[in-house]
Protein backbone atom coordinates (compact mmCIF):
# COMPACT_ATOMS: atom_id res chain seq x y z
CA UNK A 1 0.00 0.00 0.00
CA UNK A 2 3.26 2.16 1.12
CA UNK A 3 4.90 2.18 -2.39
CA UNK A 4 1.25 2.27 -4.13
CA UNK A 5 0.87 5.86 -2.72
CA UNK A 6 4.73 6.50 -3.06
CA UNK A 7 4.34 5.86 -7.06
CA UNK A 8 1.13 7.95 -7.11
CA UNK A 9 2.73 10.74 -5.13
CA UNK A 10 5.54 10.74 -7.60
CA UNK A 11 3.35 10.59 -10.73
CA UNK A 12 1.65 13.91 -9.66
CA UNK A 13 4.45 15.14 -8.63
CA UNK A 14 5.69 14.85 -13.01
CA UNK A 15 2.57 15.45 -14.30
CA UNK A 16 2.80 19.26 -11.58
CA UNK A 17 6.28 19.37 -13.25
CA UNK A 18 5.43 18.69 -16.78
CA UNK A 19 2.04 20.24 -16.96
CA UNK A 20 2.53 23.15 -19.45
CA UNK A 21 5.69 21.13 -21.20
CA UNK A 22 3.64 20.95 -24.32
CA UNK A 23 2.90 24.87 -24.64
CA UNK A 24 6.60 26.09 -23.96
CA UNK A 25 7.23 26.27 -27.91
CA UNK A 26 3.68 27.61 -28.25
CA UNK A 27 4.92 31.83 -28.63
CA UNK A 28 7.94 30.85 -30.84
CA UNK A 29 7.39 32.48 -33.91
CA UNK A 30 6.67 30.85 -37.54
CA UNK A 31 9.84 29.30 -38.79
CA UNK A 32 11.87 29.67 -35.49
CA UNK A 33 12.56 26.54 -33.71
CA UNK A 34 14.68 26.13 -29.75
CA UNK A 35 16.88 23.31 -29.99
CA UNK A 36 19.43 21.97 -27.29
CA UNK A 37 23.05 22.46 -27.76
CA UNK A 38 25.81 19.72 -26.13
CA UNK A 39 29.37 19.38 -26.90
CA UNK A 40 31.36 16.38 -27.09
CA UNK A 41 34.47 17.79 -24.85
CA UNK A 42 31.56 19.10 -22.35
CA UNK A 43 29.86 17.47 -19.59
CA UNK A 44 27.57 20.35 -18.83
CA UNK A 45 24.67 20.96 -21.32
CA UNK A 46 24.17 24.17 -23.07
CA UNK A 47 21.29 26.65 -22.95
CA UNK A 48 18.75 25.91 -25.59
CA UNK A 49 19.30 28.53 -29.14
CA UNK A 50 16.46 29.35 -31.26
CA UNK A 51 17.34 29.35 -35.22
CA UNK A 52 15.41 30.15 -38.07
CA UNK A 53 14.73 27.44 -40.00
CA UNK A 54 16.02 29.50 -43.33
CA UNK A 55 19.66 29.93 -41.25
CA UNK A 56 22.17 27.94 -43.30
CA UNK A 57 24.56 25.27 -41.38
CA UNK A 58 27.19 27.19 -41.67
CA UNK A 59 25.61 30.30 -39.87
CA UNK A 60 24.42 27.82 -37.31
CA UNK A 61 27.84 26.94 -36.64
CA UNK A 62 28.69 30.55 -36.35
CA UNK A 63 26.42 31.10 -33.96
CA UNK A 64 27.34 27.44 -31.44
CA UNK A 65 30.99 28.96 -31.78
CA UNK A 66 30.03 31.65 -29.81
CA UNK A 67 28.89 29.57 -26.81
CA UNK A 68 31.31 26.60 -27.28
CA UNK A 69 34.28 28.10 -28.66
CA UNK A 70 34.83 25.17 -31.41
CA UNK A 71 35.39 26.96 -34.98
CA UNK A 72 32.84 26.26 -37.81
CA UNK A 73 35.37 23.78 -39.63
CA UNK A 74 36.37 21.41 -36.71
CA UNK A 75 32.51 21.11 -36.12
CA UNK A 76 30.14 18.15 -36.95
CA UNK A 77 26.64 18.71 -36.10
CA UNK A 78 24.39 15.56 -35.28
CA UNK A 79 21.35 16.16 -34.54
CA UNK A 80 19.09 13.72 -31.54
CA UNK A 81 16.03 13.12 -30.24
CA UNK A 82 15.75 11.90 -26.87
CA UNK A 83 19.45 11.14 -26.98
CA UNK A 84 19.43 8.84 -30.35
CA UNK A 85 20.89 10.16 -33.18
CA UNK A 86 18.84 11.13 -36.97
CA UNK A 87 20.82 12.53 -39.10
CA UNK A 88 24.81 14.69 -39.56
CA UNK A 89 23.75 18.06 -40.52
CA UNK A 90 25.67 18.86 -43.63
CA UNK A 91 24.94 21.59 -46.17
CA UNK A 92 22.01 23.71 -47.10
CA UNK A 93 19.04 25.29 -44.57
CA UNK A 94 18.46 24.15 -40.98
CA UNK A 95 14.72 23.31 -42.09
CA UNK A 96 16.05 20.89 -45.21
CA UNK A 97 16.64 18.26 -42.23
CA UNK A 98 13.05 18.76 -40.74
CA UNK A 99 14.53 20.28 -37.37
CA UNK A 100 11.76 20.84 -34.93
CA UNK A 101 11.65 22.82 -31.54
CA UNK A 102 13.00 20.19 -28.39
CA UNK A 103 15.80 18.33 -30.44
CA UNK A 104 19.07 18.72 -29.32
CA UNK A 105 22.25 19.26 -32.00
CA UNK A 106 25.00 17.56 -30.86
CA UNK A 107 29.05 19.44 -31.57
CA UNK A 108 31.75 17.19 -32.37
CA UNK A 109 34.61 19.05 -31.72
CA UNK A 110 37.71 17.28 -34.34
CA UNK A 111 39.83 20.26 -33.33
CA UNK A 112 42.95 18.04 -32.38
CA UNK A 113 44.59 21.11 -30.58
CA UNK A 114 40.91 21.93 -28.95
CA UNK A 115 41.12 23.92 -26.08
CA UNK A 116 38.08 21.80 -24.35
CA UNK A 117 39.72 18.10 -25.12
CA UNK A 118 40.26 15.97 -21.82
CA UNK A 119 38.20 18.60 -20.27
CA UNK A 120 40.30 21.58 -20.49
CA UNK A 121 37.77 24.06 -20.16
CA UNK A 122 35.90 22.44 -16.85
CA UNK A 123 38.95 20.42 -15.01
CA UNK A 124 40.19 23.12 -12.79
CA UNK A 125 42.91 20.68 -11.51
CA UNK A 126 44.20 20.78 -14.92
CA UNK A 127 45.18 24.42 -14.78
CA UNK A 128 48.74 25.58 -13.86
CA UNK A 129 48.44 27.61 -10.59
CA UNK A 130 51.27 29.79 -9.51
CA UNK A 131 53.35 28.80 -6.76
CA UNK A 132 55.70 30.70 -4.76
CA UNK A 133 58.79 29.14 -2.53
CA UNK A 134 59.49 29.95 0.57
CA UNK A 135 62.66 31.74 0.17
CA UNK A 136 60.65 33.97 -2.60
CA UNK A 137 58.26 34.80 -0.11
CA UNK A 138 60.55 35.34 2.77
CA UNK A 139 62.60 38.24 0.43
CA UNK A 140 59.32 39.79 0.02
CA UNK A 141 58.73 43.30 1.18
CA UNK A 142 54.76 44.44 2.03
CA UNK A 143 53.63 40.96 3.28
CA UNK A 144 52.73 39.98 6.43
CA UNK A 145 55.67 38.07 7.03
CA UNK A 146 58.27 41.03 6.34
CA UNK A 147 55.93 43.37 9.06
CA UNK A 148 55.95 40.53 11.38
CA UNK A 149 59.82 40.59 11.09
CA UNK A 150 59.97 44.27 11.68
CA UNK A 151 58.16 44.00 14.93
CA UNK A 152 59.67 41.17 16.27
CA UNK A 153 62.84 43.74 15.66
CA UNK A 154 61.47 46.99 17.32
CA UNK A 155 60.49 44.53 20.27
CA UNK A 156 62.22 41.11 20.75
CA UNK A 157 58.89 39.86 23.72
CA UNK A 158 56.27 40.49 21.02
CA UNK A 159 54.86 37.45 19.13
CA UNK A 160 52.16 37.26 16.36
CA UNK A 161 48.81 35.17 17.54
CA UNK A 162 49.78 32.61 14.97
CA UNK A 163 52.96 31.86 16.82
CA UNK A 164 53.43 30.05 20.05
CA UNK A 165 55.12 32.13 22.84
CA UNK A 166 58.29 30.07 23.97
CA UNK A 167 57.92 29.60 27.39
CA UNK A 168 60.55 27.83 29.89
CA UNK A 169 57.47 25.00 30.98
CA UNK A 170 53.79 25.03 30.53
CA UNK A 171 51.19 27.80 31.36
CA UNK A 172 49.63 27.99 35.27
CA UNK A 173 45.83 28.72 35.75
CA UNK A 174 46.85 32.69 36.25
CA UNK A 175 49.22 32.88 32.91
CA UNK A 176 52.51 32.61 34.67
CA UNK A 177 54.46 29.80 32.81
CA UNK A 178 55.45 26.95 35.22
CA UNK A 179 58.96 26.16 35.86
CA UNK A 180 60.20 22.71 34.77
CA UNK A 181 60.76 20.25 38.36
CA UNK A 182 64.30 18.80 37.55
CA UNK A 183 66.20 16.22 40.00
CA UNK A 184 66.33 18.66 42.63
CA UNK A 185 62.82 18.25 42.68
CA UNK A 186 62.79 14.92 43.24
CA UNK A 187 65.56 14.90 46.16
CA UNK A 188 64.61 12.99 48.84
CA UNK A 189 62.55 10.89 47.40
CA UNK A 190 63.09 7.05 46.86
CA UNK A 191 60.75 4.01 44.76
CA UNK A 192 59.20 1.91 47.34
CA UNK A 193 58.65 5.10 49.74
CA UNK A 194 55.43 5.32 51.54
CA UNK A 195 53.35 8.27 50.26
CA UNK A 196 50.39 10.68 50.34
CA UNK A 197 49.29 12.41 46.73
CA UNK A 198 47.43 15.69 46.56
CA UNK A 199 44.52 15.97 45.57
CA UNK A 200 42.39 13.82 47.53
CA UNK A 201 45.00 12.89 50.08
CA UNK A 202 45.23 9.71 48.23
CA UNK A 203 48.02 7.33 49.50
CA UNK A 204 50.41 4.75 47.74
CA UNK A 205 53.98 3.94 47.58
CA UNK A 206 56.31 5.64 44.74
CA UNK A 207 56.98 3.18 41.76
CA UNK A 208 59.06 5.58 39.52
CA UNK A 209 61.29 9.01 39.79
CA UNK A 210 62.07 10.57 36.71
CA UNK A 211 61.36 12.39 33.34
CA UNK A 212 58.69 10.42 30.89
CA UNK A 213 58.96 11.43 27.08
CA UNK A 214 55.46 10.79 26.77
CA UNK A 215 54.74 13.59 29.14
CA UNK A 216 55.14 16.84 29.56
CA UNK A 217 59.22 17.88 30.08
CA UNK A 218 60.40 17.61 33.77
CA UNK A 219 60.45 14.88 36.26
CA UNK A 220 57.52 13.09 37.45
CA UNK A 221 56.75 10.80 40.56
CA UNK A 222 54.50 7.78 39.55
CA UNK A 223 52.96 6.44 42.20
CA UNK A 224 51.09 2.69 43.05
CA UNK A 225 48.15 3.91 44.87
CA UNK A 226 46.73 1.47 47.81
CA UNK A 227 42.69 2.46 45.81
CA UNK A 228 41.13 2.72 42.41
CA UNK A 229 41.71 6.20 42.75
CA UNK A 230 43.94 6.36 39.39
CA UNK A 231 43.81 6.89 35.77
CA UNK A 232 46.44 3.54 34.20
CA UNK A 233 48.00 0.69 35.42
CA UNK A 234 51.62 2.44 34.76
CA UNK A 235 51.29 2.51 30.71
CA UNK A 236 52.04 5.82 29.18
CA UNK A 237 51.10 5.60 25.52
CA UNK A 238 51.64 1.87 25.14
CA UNK A 239 55.01 1.82 26.92
CA UNK A 240 54.74 0.27 31.07
CA UNK A 241 56.67 3.06 32.92
CA UNK A 242 55.80 0.70 35.94
CA UNK A 243 53.19 -1.96 36.77
CA UNK A 244 49.75 -1.90 39.16
CA UNK A 245 46.69 -2.90 38.68
CA UNK A 246 44.50 -0.95 36.48
CA UNK A 247 43.29 2.24 37.82
CA UNK A 248 45.70 2.10 40.79
CA UNK A 249 48.28 4.57 39.23
CA UNK A 250 48.83 7.88 38.40
CA UNK A 251 51.58 10.50 37.92
CA UNK A 252 51.93 14.03 39.90
CA UNK A 253 54.32 16.82 39.61
CA UNK A 254 56.68 16.01 42.35
CA UNK A 255 55.39 19.30 44.33
CA UNK A 256 51.85 17.39 44.67
CA UNK A 257 53.56 14.84 46.67
CA UNK A 258 55.07 13.87 49.72
CA UNK A 259 56.88 10.94 50.86
CA UNK A 260 56.56 9.66 54.61
CA UNK A 261 54.95 7.80 56.76
CA UNK A 262 51.84 7.29 54.93
CA UNK A 263 50.53 3.78 56.49
CA UNK A 264 47.60 1.92 54.12
CA UNK A 265 44.27 3.10 55.63
CA UNK A 266 41.96 0.10 57.20
CA UNK A 267 38.22 1.26 55.61
CA UNK A 268 36.77 -1.07 58.48
CA UNK A 269 38.87 1.36 61.07
CA UNK A 270 37.46 4.30 59.81
CA UNK A 271 33.88 2.44 59.84
CA UNK A 272 34.47 1.86 63.52
CA UNK A 273 35.21 5.49 64.47
CA UNK A 274 32.59 6.51 62.76
CA UNK A 275 30.13 4.39 64.42
CA UNK A 276 31.91 5.64 67.99
CA UNK A 277 31.21 8.94 66.96
CA UNK A 278 27.34 8.29 66.62
CA UNK A 279 26.93 6.56 69.61
CA UNK A 280 28.83 9.65 71.44
CA UNK A 281 26.63 11.75 70.15
CA UNK A 282 23.89 9.71 71.00
CA UNK A 283 24.70 9.77 74.77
Amino acid sequence: MARQEQHEALRAIRNWVTAKDHEQYQNLPDGVVSVTISHSNLQARMMELKFDLHDSIQTVKERIRTHVGTAPQYQRLILRLNGEEICELGDGMLGYYSVESGMEIHVVDDDPYSLSRGGGLEDVSQVEKYRMTEEDYDRRSGTIRDWARQKKAADPTWFPDWEKKPTTGSSTGDGEPEEIPGPEAVAGMAVGQRCEVAPGARRGEIAFLGEVPELKPGHWVGVRLDEPLGKHDGTVKGRAVFSCPDKHGTFARPRHVRAGDFPERDPLAELEDDDDSEEEDEI
